[in-house]
């Protein structure tokens, strides 16, 4: 802050900094993802999307590190050249490398979003603004193609009601035995993402898990693969009591290659980040679901992804990848050395 309280022109608030830092750290781990997907992909309308993905990626990481020089911020190291292979074998399917761009490209919408919401300077503003318009294009094009693909699915449809209908029982809720009631649209659509989302991380586990160096990488990803796989069937299950679809699985678009086309701290990284995010649509679906026995199961599902959550960060640390975000000052470590020097007097 200024003598007036007026904020220097290029500086930055934790908001700003926490947003621009994670995005670049996802950005630098996209471009090393995309060059190797490209170099394996064989359908041309695929390429171009991932083309477009590689392109945003980079111009992210361009950017934000002119935000954070110009704030006089230490740019983060993230992922270089060393984290990727590009020469290795076929892991995915070019199926698998559009299913990928497609739920990558909603947390990058869903990030944009909330960054948005706590930013304060108007050239960061227009900046993610930007992000979420580039981000709203590749994923039109991405649903576009899909559509056209074998193993898409579509969410479940329902029919309109007669007329409006209000709850006239607080059993509309209480349904942890006997009969129950039939799912909402707010459940079905929550129920049906989370269970293709959840599946995600089940398959692209599994291929980790072929390819890690590591040992104690390799046990994750087995045990994350063992554990997601199970919370998304426990969302299927509750679909097809209404006889819904369910979503595709894709553990048959992983090859049997176990030549890694990524380093062991990318793929604890990714891993990591989709646990975050897997938590952050859990918690928000438990508020837009209205049977206990739907809110229970996600409460379970949760601490599934607290767990592992728990377990990626202390491998992380282990191995000296988890790279520090710039943190307050802290003053009870000053404070301390005051007092030595003070001693020594």
């Amino acid at each position: 802050m200024g003598v007036f309280g007026k904020e220097k022109p290029n500086s930055l608030t934790a908001a700003e900094v926490s947003a621009l830092w994670l995005q670049y750290l996802g950005d630098s781990m996209a471009i090393c993802i995309y060059k190797y997907f490209l170099n394996i992909v064989e359908d041309k309308e695929i390429k171009v999307i991932l083309k477009f993905a590689l392109q945003l990626a980079e111009s992210h990481v361009m950017k934000i590190t002119e935000f954070l020089k110009s704030a006089n911020f230490q740019v983060p190291i993230g992922f270089k050249e060393n984290d990727v292979n590009v020469n290795a074998p076929r892991l995915f399917s070019d199926e698998f490398l559009l299913f990928y761009s497609y739920i990558m490209t909603i947390h990058g919408l869903t990030a944009y979003s909330l960054a948005i919401t706590n930013l304060e300077r108007k050239d960061l503003q227009s900046y993610f603004f930007e992000c979420t318009t580039s981000a709203k294009e590749l994923f039109i094009k991405i649903v576009e193609l899909a559509k056209n693909q074998p193993k898409f699915t579509s969410v479940p449809t329902i029919p309109s009601p007669d007329m409006p209908k209000f709850v006239d029982s607080t059993g509309f809720i209480d349904n942890l035995i006997g009969d129950k009631r039939p799912l909402i649209s707010s459940e079905i659509s929550t129920l049906f993402f989370n269970s293709m989302k959840t599946g995600f991380i089940s398959s692209l586990s599994l291929a980790f898990s072929q390819v890690a160096v590591q040992e104690d990488v390799r046990h994750f990803m087995l045990k994350n693969v063992k554990l997601s796989r199970k919370d998304a069937q426990s969302f299927d299950s509750i679909l097809q009591q209404d006889h819904l679809p369910i979503p595709e699985k894709w553990d048959n678009e992983i090859t049997d290659s176990t030549v890694s086309p990524f380093s062991d701290k990318l793929i604890m990284f990714h891993a990591g980040f989709l646990v975050n995010a897997a938590l952050t649509y859990y918690g928000a679906s438990i508020g837009s679901s209205f049977r206990s026995d739907i809110i229970l199961n996600y409460s379970k599902v949760f601490t599934h992804a607290m767990q592992a959550g728990a377990l990626s960060y202390n491998i992380m640390v282990k191995h000296g990848w988890f790279e520090k975000q710039p943190e307050a000052i802290d003053r009870k470590s000053l404070a301390q050395g005051s007092n030595k020097r003070e001693g020594n007097l």
